[in-house]
């Protein structure tokens, strides 16, 4: 049966962010995942995972900046990364340091990297070299900080020109930078938008007894981004696949509640969930 991580920049969004983990618990989540934690103090957000028995599984690399009131303020700016943006270097190995010492003080043993957005005027191609050099020497970080670093193939509707958002690119990128420190963030959202064929990928990419480079996975309905029991993609047979495959990674719920901020939103939608716990027994 898949394992859920609530994913708390989206869901319980009714209440403030260190008060979500006591929701998630409440609502029989053993795991959360967040976009960027950096606007609290380590040791709040460490006591709210004690407290409430949660594990942190998986949160973003900051989106820029070279300093830390800079790098929390890049995603309200529109930066949307710098991993593949020539000249940003510096940027790049300043927020990566910043969060490898953040997993370490929140015993998270996974981040996302932002790649960026292709700049006006150049061709994908280009960043290429630039992506691969920072990733080659963030792999490095990662693997004295005992940390899996992820990348993550996003659409091009919800986040225009974004540098990775096919799943035979980011496992080309694997293919040149093999490392258990380095792994595969596959958003089954994302994917159906750019690409469709989700079921089929999953065997590709999820083969049993083959190597696997996807690590962490991710779900909302389609189009909406909502609860996984609308849409386009039929998600039970999703997780039926995940399970068939032998896949005992997380599965991130990175959806906004249909219901939004109403007081008890999240929680009125999770009736997918206990659907699916359900039929799996």
């Amino acid at each position: 049966m898949p394992k859920f991580a609530a994913n708390l920049s989206l869901m319980y969004t009714e209440a403030p962010f260190l008060d979500r983990f006591a929701l998630a618990a409440r609502d029989g989540f053993r795991a959360v995942e967040c976009m960027f934690p950096y606007a609290w103090p380590m040791q709040d957000i460490r006591a709210r995972l004690n407290d409430h028995g949660l594990q942190l599984v998986l949160f973003n690399a900051p989106p820029a900046g070279a300093d830390l009131a800079a790098m929390r303020s890049a995603w309200d700016d529109g930066e949307r990364g710098v991993a593949a943006l020539p000249g940003r270097e510096a940027e790049f190995r300043a927020g990566l340091t910043h969060a490898l010492a953040c997993s370490q003080q929140l015993g998270c043993q996974q981040v996302h990297v932002l790649a960026g957005r292709v700049p006006p005027g150049l061709e994908r191609e280009r960043l290429q070299p630039t992506y691969l050099d920072n990733l080659r020497w963030a792999v490095g970080q990662a693997a004295a900080a005992g940390v899996r670093l992820l990348i993550e193939p996003i659409n091009l509707r919800d986040m225009p020109r974004y540098f990775l958002n096919r799943q035979d690119h980011a496992h080309e990128i694997m293919a040149a930078l093999p490392s258990p420190h380095l792994k595969v963030q596959m958003d089954l959202y994302h994917c159906q938008i750019v690409e469709g064929d989700v079921a089929m990928k999953l065997r590709k990419y999820l083969a049993p007894g083959q190597p696997s480079d996807v690590a962490h996975v991710q779900i909302a309905s389609v189009p909406e981004r909502q609860e996984p029991d609308s849409g386009e993609l039929h998600l039970p047979y999703l997780f039926a696949l995940l399970d068939e495959l032998g896949y005992t990674g997380w599965v991130g719920c990175e959806y906004r509640p249909r219901l939004g901020t109403q007081p008890g939103g999240t929680t009125a939608g999770l009736g997918w969930r206990t659907a699916w716990d359900r039929h799996a027994r």
